[in-house]
């Protein structure tokens, strides 16, 4: 890879992290809109799932587009426009507008996605397996810095000052306007019908997709819900935004670690394995306290996370030179639908109780797993 191209992928992961810090906003911010506005828990988890709709499920959509003609403004105004509605959620005090707003912010994230991935497909050489990871790493840690910063900012100025928030969405968005890389037309791919594309990969294309959706709704609902079931075991928001921060950035650098491997070893191997440790990690997290439950975090949060990229470049694989629109499934449709399972999760932690819906999440991995061992099992 050159050094120009480099430039192009450290730009566009930096551009991925604060997209993907504002992804995590709503999620962060639940507690505090809970004890402001009177919110169930189901009907704030559901305001995580209006967002997913579009943010994540649209994102196939904006793939199949990209794959037929590339846009490049779609990264720089998706950014924009995502920041500056999410960044306004705090002062909403209507519970169907504030659900119409995540709606509407979700197309944001789900315009950058597709196309940032391809951009970086198109730039990375042939090592696509780390330097995605690469530009996903910095995405994760965005996710990891959302309740490390937003906590602190709203416990001390309040819901009323969020929309200050939209400044980083808006200098991302300038920084992705002059430096965004241009993809030349010669790796975009020829309109298909959608039967004719996915026909023949259906069976490892699906295999790919389950285990994402499975690891993502574990990831979603630990985001989610971790903060509310440590409150019940009397521990602080700040300290459980801690805990967070720990388990987020742990799965970036897992993620980092995922792509360098799966570059060398089988990529099916790579994904099972990791997302069967899982499990074994956040419960042994769930069993202890003081610093030893912290290292058991960072091993589960490096083992949730480390097929992330991995996934990707496979269904990449898979798909060939619908590198946008394989992008989308992932990252938009595996993991809108991981996210869509909060909603039904929060359901779920009314009539049962966090602690189990908390233990229920934690077991999802193990099937995420098994999926994964329907991956294409081709080294790479």
């Amino acid at each position: 890879m050159t050094t120009t191209n480099r430039t192009r992928v450290l730009i566009l992961s930096i551009a991925h992290f604060f997209n993907d810090w504002y992804m995590n906003f709503i999620p962060t911010l639940l507690p505090f809109l809970i004890a402001s506005y009177g919110f169930s828990i189901s009907r704030g988890s559901f305001l995580v799932s209006a967002f997913t709709i579009t943010s994540s499920i649209m994102q196939p959509v904006f793939g199949y587009l990209v794959d037929m003609k590339n846009k490049r403004w779609l990264v720089y105004v998706g950014t924009a426009w995502m920041g500056f509605i999410l960044a306004l959620i705090g002062i909403i005090p209507n519970y169907f507008v504030m659900a119409a707003a995540a709606v509407l912010a979700g197309l944001g994230t789900a315009a950058f996605h597709p196309q940032a991935s391809a951009m970086v497909s198109a730039v990375s050489g042939e090592r696509k397996g780390f330097w995605q990871s690469l530009f996903i790493a910095f995405g994760n840690a965005g996710w990891a810095f959302t309740p490390l910063l937003v906590v602190p900012y709203v416990h001390y100025f309040g819901l009323a000052k969020t929309p200050a928030l939209a400044l980083p969405g808006l200098i991302a968005a300038a920084l992705l306007f002059f430096l965004a890389p241009q993809v030349k037309s010669t790796v975009i791919a020829k309109p298909q019908s959608l039967r004719l594309l996915l026909g023949p990969v259906a069976v490892p294309l699906a295999s790919t997709i389950l285990a994402v959706t499975l690891r993502m709704l574990t990831y979603f609902g630990l985001i989610t819900f971790l903060p509310l079931y440590l409150q019940e075991k009397n521990i602080s928001l700040l300290t459980s935004s801690r805990l967070l921060f720990i388990m987020l950035l742990s799965g970036a650098l897992g993620g980092v670690i995922g792509g360098y491997l799966s570059d060398i070893w089988d990529r099916r191997v790579v994904t099972a394995g990791s997302l069967l440790l899982a499990t074994p990690f956040f419960y042994l997290f769930l069993q202890n306290t003081g610093p030893v439950s912290w290292i058991f975090l960072v091993f589960a949060g490096a083992a949730l996370l480390a097929s992330f990229s991995v996934t990707v470049v496979a269904a990449q694989e898979i798909l060939g030179c619908n590198a946008a629109f394989a992008a989308g499934l992932i990252l938009g449709f595996g993991v809108g639908v991981g996210g869509l399972g909060v909603g039904l999760a929060g359901v779920l932690a009314e009539h049962f109780g966090l602690a189990w819906s908390i233990h229920f999440l934690i077991s999802v991995p193990l099937a995420a797993g098994l999926a994964a061992l329907g991956m294409p099992g081709k080294q790479t």
